[in-house]
């Protein structure tokens, strides 16, 4: 009973589609006093990608501080000297250093004869003491001199070997790694200060390694989750025009920075630098890749927006309505016009908009529309196809309109996913009056 009740409302629902075909038919006159401007659809790449500035910097640096207070006598690197492991970049002057050697070396002599003079007392104490002939508080006063002198002896022994390590050691400033001097903050007659005073103060700079570089990009919280491990970068500097390099996310650092209420992340990206041209420091443009797809169709942005000034919104719903019941199987048309019908009698108004048949459907207002094996391929926001129109004059003058589904958006192109043969088609882009 109830699909013969069915079959019922569909002729109505076609009469009335046939009349808005009517109406829109007598509007066709409107379409010849306009001209347009079209798009083509062809094949292309593209691309979505989201922006960064960000900064270029050797992967490993090393800060050399003095290990001494002193005045530097001699430097012996300057800047981009490539130096290896254990040489010399500067020294340090040692002639006070030699002077305390030598009263050190004084005070070493003074405590060793004291040490073994006390030791040839503290003999005699002890044999006196096996006659018992002195108390055992002599004695261990005896012994406990001996020791305090030997005690003074160690001391002034340190001492001297760590006047003779600064000498010998620390007076000459050694590169710790093989690498590149990145900066030299001294000069022949400067001051330089011990380090365990100023930790902070660097007399030199080294790289490691700058053949290969990172790059460290800020991202906002609303863009980070588009950034991952792994994920292909390019990126341009203004002082190389033309040219692109490439890179690799390597990792995100998870700390948010926080600068007026703006959360940013800081992403490393890992490049390589074997022409030397990038020197740390450059601010550089970079595009993180979030989707590419290569030889699909694209259409322009614009072809997308538009729509017929010269049809009312609801002739344009009656045509996407039309088109979409193209697009469904028998089932899926008697849903859809069943739904239209209640719309369109004012029985069920939370279903109204802009696409009431097919945005009914999508949103649970009747059977979910089944794609086609070609629009399947459409990529898919929240598990629904994104369906757009694109608007054409048809060979009797009047609009035509095609519903297309979407993949990814450019700046000025967007994927669509239609039949191969669409390669070529034009569609309206814009009204020329």
């Amino acid at each position: 009973m109830k699909k013969r009740q069915l079959w019922h409302i569909i002729p109505v629902h076609i009469s009335c589609m046939v009349l808005a075909a009517l109406f829109i038919s007598s509007c066709s006159n409107n379409t010849t006093r306009v001209s347009y401007e079209f798009a083509t659809v062809r094949r292309g790449t593209v691309e979505r990608t989201v922006l960064a500035s960000g900064t270029i910097n050797p992967v490993s640096t090393v800060r050399v501080l003095p290990q001494m207070s002193g005045k530097v006598e001699k430097v012996f690197v300057d800047f981009n000297d490539t130096v290896r492991r254990g040489d010399i970049l500067a020294q340090l002057n040692t002639d006070m250093l030699r002077l305390r050697r030598e009263q050190q070396l004084a005070a070493v002599q003074k405590a060793s004869a004291n040490y073994e003079l006390q030791l040839v007392n503290f003999r005699g104490q002890e044999a006196l003491a096996q006659r018992n002939l002195i108390s055992e508080f002599e004695l261990r006063s005896a012994r406990t001199t001996l020791n305090n002198l030997a005690a003074d002896l160690a001391v002034a022994q340190a001492t001297l070997r760590t006047i003779d390590t600064e000498i010998n050691q620390y007076a000459f400033i050694t590169s710790p790694i093989d690498g590149i001097v990145l900066n030299r903050a001294i000069n022949e007659g400067d001051s330089v200060v011990d380090s365990s005073s100023n930790n902070t103060y660097s007399i030199f700079t080294l790289a490691e390694n700058l053949t290969e570089m990172q790059i460290e990009a800020n991202i906002g919280e609303l863009d980070i989750a588009s950034i991952h491990q792994g994920q292909r970068v390019r990126f341009t500097l203004e002082s190389l025009p033309g040219r692109r390099f490439n890179g690799e996310v390597e990792n995100l650092r998870l700390v948010p920075v926080i600068v007026s209420n703006a959360v940013t992340y800081t992403v490393i990206i890992k490049v390589e630098n074997h022409d030397g041209s990038l020197l740390p420091g450059m601010t550089c443009a970079v595009e993180f890749i979030v989707e590419r797809s290569e030889n699909t169709l694209l259409i322009s942005n614009a072809a997308l927006r538009y729509q017929p000034t010269s049809l009312s919104a609801e002739e344009i719903e009656d045509m996407v309505f039309i088109a979409d019941l193209e697009r469904m199987d028998e089932e899926q048309r008697i849903a859809a016009m069943e739904t239209r019908s209640q719309t369109q009698e004012g029985r069920t108004s939370q279903n109204q908009g802009t696409d009431t048949g097919i945005s009914a459907l999508l949103t649970g207002g009747g059977r979910p529309v089944r794609p086609t094996a070609t629009q399947g391929q459409a990529r898919s926001s929240g598990g629904q196809e994104r369906l757009r129109n694109l608007w054409y004059i048809a060979e009797d003058g009047n609009f035509g309109i095609m519903r297309v589904a979407t993949g990814i958006i450019s700046g000025s192109n967007t994927e669509i996913f239609v039949d191969d043969d669409f390669e070529g088609r034009e569609f309206i882009l814009r009204e020329r009056l």
